[in-house]
């Protein structure tokens, strides 16, 4: 299942703070990463979108980051699906 997760850092930090534990961080077993996007100076300042097929993943993926950053994880699917979806949804004519 797809997630994007949105990362807003804690008043009182710094993307010095976070720098070179993610450059160390590696994802956890179940996580397949799709992208990460940085917005700097703007809230969220990070953007992840993932596959999981658990929520243990999610909060093994999420939680090691509790401390610098305020989090709030998505389900999610992409344009495509969701037109599917839609198209499924309609009133047949």
């Amino acid at each position: 299942m797809l997630f994007v997760a949105l990362y807003s850092p804690k008043p009182g930090t710094t993307p010095a703070q976070a720098l070179p534990r993610r450059m160390e961080w590696k994802p956890p077993q179940g996580m397949k990463p799709v992208a990460e996007y940085w917005l700097p100076n703007i809230t969220p300042h990070v953007i992840v979108i993932f596959e999981a097929d658990n929520y243990a993943t999610i909060m093994a993926a999420n939680m090691p980051w509790a401390d610098i950053f305020d989090f709030s994880v998505f389900p999610a699917i992409t344009g495509e699906e969701g037109i599917k979806l839609a198209k499924q949804m309609m009133p047949k004519a």
